[in-house]
């Protein structure tokens, strides 16, 4: 009886949540489950309307998992802006489409507002006005900022008339709860989604596959690569006046890499389920690091949010159509409510307005530097700045305080020595070992790598099987003790 009872409380402990362990993509709660899931999705996937409802029970409850009774909210989120969207498209009343809208925006900003940012803003009164602060237990759900930013979207393209509101709720529940897209983006929006899910396409071979190569590729950057050198970044960054200039130099590149692989490595892993599902989700990554000035980072780095800050933020403020003045205003703004966007503390409102200040400075500066001849010296140059320059800012993004920060960067310029060297490559030799790779791959050229895409498409099935081991090898290698979330799950 004890031991029955014993199983049973295990069995149930799979489907509760539990704060502590939030179902994520690099659990094997949730593996298990998609290996069951994905035969019955190709077994209704003819069958529209039953495969819509199993993928959104199954997002329901893959978002319960991770953020527990807080599904709801996306639940009436998505419902409440169906019907807002319903009723812009039907009116003819120009001041009751501008009210429906905002109050569309109202309602689901002031959800994100509440969760995200009430204790910052309590925070900040206090040290105002003074008082005696209690932070809110509040728990963040996960993935809040990316699917009130889709919805957003959706509300916002009815209203200009960009595209045409869905009529069959299930099919915007579809949209909102898909489980690939809900953790950590990619931002992809309804206008490009929607097509897809009512042509129902099944999945190609190289869709299928191609998809694989993208999970298994984003598994190694995240388990792998990220997790383990967050290991070393977390302890530096823990308290940064324990460790000599160069250390910390180490740590600043250390996390520039893993943050990278980090959110990366989510996306390829949810576009590639999406592909194995029969759903272009688009790209969120282009080697950013490779670019040769900051607009160019912007173009390459998590493209869906750069994109959406562009056409809902930086567009209707008046973008580059009102001037210079305006235009740098404009970026300067957006740019800001980005840092806000990813998390709720001011250095990240200093990590936003420092990449502001970065693209107006090159929108002014590029008529003198594109008269600069393009060789390998200067394109080394510019992509040596470019890069020192986001490295420099991801110290704000990491650091826990501006105190942090300072002492970073303090330690950075003061307590720099070259000899520490030889030492710290003998002492840390994996993780140095394993940065080098992930910088070096990060630099191979993209034929390659579709090169390798597709010969793994095309390879037989057992030489899918061994290169899928030696993957769980290696993750099983370098695993840390707990399964580390996703950076960008927090946002």
């Amino acid at each position: 009886m004890i031991l029955n009872a014993i199983d049973i409380t295990q069995l149930l402990s799979l489907f509760t949540f539990n704060r502590d362990e939030p179902m994520l993509f690099t659990s094997g709660l949730f593996w298990a489950l998609f290996l069951i899931f994905l035969p019955v999705y190709a077994l209704l996937k003819s069958r529209r309307k039953q495969m819509m409802l199993f993928v959104i029970a199954f997002s329901l409850f893959f978002f319960y998992k991770s953020s527990g009774v807080f599904f709801l909210l996306l639940v009436a989120t998505s419902f409440f802006d169906w019907w807002v969207a319903q009723f812009i498209d039907s009116s003819k009343n120009r001041t009751e489409r501008r009210i429906a809208l905002a109050v569309s925006l109202v309602f689901s900003l002031s959800i994100l507002l509440f969760f995200k940012y009430s204790n910052f803003v309590m925070s900040n009164l206090e040290a105002l006005i003074g008082g005696n602060f209690q932070p809110l237990d509040l728990i963040l759900p996960v993935g809040i900022s990316f699917y009130t930013f889709r919805t957003i979207s959706y509300v916002v393209d009815v209203y200009k008339g960009k595209i045409q509101p869905v009529d069959d709720y299930l099919e915007y529940l579809f949209f909102l709860s898909y489980f690939p897209c809900l953790v950590a983006g990619p931002i992809v929006r309804a206008r490009d989604f929607m097509p897809q899910l009512r042509l129902n396409k099944h999945a190609t071979r190289e869709m299928i596959y191609g998809g694989l190569f993208l999970v298994m590729l984003g598994i190694l950057k995240k388990a792998v690569f990220a997790d383990y050198i967050a290991q070393y970044n977390n302890i530096v960054f823990g308290n940064p006046t324990g460790y000599t200039g160069f250390e910390l130099l180490m740590a600043v590149l250390g996390f520039t890499m893993q943050i990278y692989c980090d959110f990366s490595g989510y996306s390829d892993m949810a576009i590639g389920l999406g592909s194995i599902m029969g759903f272009n989700l688009g790209i969120n990554f282009d080697y950013p690091y490779r670019s040769l000035n900051v607009s160019e980072f912007w173009h390459r780095w998590h493209i869906t949010l750069s994109h959406w800050l562009r056409d809902y933020v930086y567009i209707p403020l008046g973008g580059n159509r009102k001037g210079k003045v305006r235009q740098h205003v404009n970026l300067m703004v957006t740019m800001l409510l980005g840092g806000l966007w990813h998390g709720a503390a001011w250095t990240f409102v200093v990590w936003g307005a420092g990449h502001g200040i970065a693209l107006c400075v090159h929108k002014v500066c590029k008529p003198w530097l594109d008269r600069i001849e393009s060789t390998r010296a200067t394109r080394f140059a510019s992509w040596l700045m470019t890069f020192s320059f986001v490295a420099f800012l991801w110290i704000f993004f990491r650091a826990s305080s501006f105190q942090a920060a300072g002492q970073v960067i303090g330690g950075i310029f003061t307590d720099f020595d070259w000899a520490y060297l030889p030492v710290f490559i003998e002492r840390r030799a994996t993780w140095c070992l394993m940065l080098a790779v992930i910088y070096g791959l990060h630099f191979v050229p993209r034929r390659v790598w579709d090169n390798l895409r597709d010969r793994f498409i095309a390879a037989p099935w057992w030489a899918k099987l061994v290169i899928f081991i030696l993957l769980i090898q290696l993750v099983l290698q370098f695993a840390s003790a707990t399964v580390q979330p996703f950076l960008y799950s927090q946002f």
